[in-house]
């Protein structure tokens, strides 16, 4: 490679880096102070940068947040797709994905579900869709074709009903089980809420009683 194009492969790099520093900077505030709460100058301080470099990466806080939330869904998309690569049985692989989930609820004061809560929020309560939403949109599609080709592979290798529509399977999965355990993680900090069982038994039993209904019984 040539000095020049050595050059600029090295600032390129240093600008990726930077980008991430930003988006991580940005993470540690949206989930201390909230999304709505959080100001740009919030971020550069954390970031250790000035404002107007901020501004030069991140015109728009809305960015930032939609940059954030595909970061976090990324993790999610690999933990699915190592998942669905894996030997055994599709059903053991959707036993796998719950007990991920599970994992995170066991896990107290979950950054990861406090941050995605709060952005759910912020999305829908924006005037406008938000700015780059697209490619948040991809990556939870690309995490739902993990989900139906799982579902797929257990139809054909038996482990799962034939007789059921892999995209209203996948969409009642995803919503009960996903949201459910967001839902009980996010109780852990809800003083006044008192429950017999904890969440990870419940997450348990509706994991056996999923599993129970698409589990192929030949």
């Amino acid at each position: 490679m040539d000095p020049k194009s050595r050059y600029q492969q090295e600032r390129n790099d240093g600008k990726e880096q930077r980008a991430i520093a930003i988006v991580d900077a940005a993470t540690a505030v949206f989930i201390k102070k909230g999304i709505e709460k959080t100001t740009m100058q919030d971020i550069a301080k954390e970031a250790n940068i000035g404002i107007a470099t901020l501004f030069r990466y991140f015109p728009k806080k809305e960015k930032l947040v939609v940059a954030v939330a595909a970061k976090r869904t990324e993790n999610t998309y690999e933990t699915f797709r190592d998942i669905s690569a894996d030997s055994g049985t599709a059903l053991e692989k959707l036993e796998r994905l719950m007990d991920h989930f599970i994992a995170d609820v066991e896990r107290p004061d979950n950054p990861n579900i406090k941050f995605m809560e709060d952005f759910e929020s912020y999305a829908a309560h924006s005037p406008e869709p938000l700015e780059d939403f697209e490619s948040f949109n991809e990556l939870y599609r690309a995490t739902s074709r993990e989900y139906s080709k799982i579902i797929r592979e257990g139809q054909l290798d038996g482990s799962i009903r034939s007789d059921l529509s892999v995209s209203e399977t996948l969409t009642t999965v995803i919503n009960v089980f996903g949201i459910f355990s967001r839902k009980l993680s996010l109780q852990h900090n809800i003083l006044s809420f008192v429950s017999d069982l904890d969440a990870g038994r419940q997450l348990e039993i509706l994991k056996r009683m999923i599993l129970d209904y698409l589990r192929n019984r030949p």
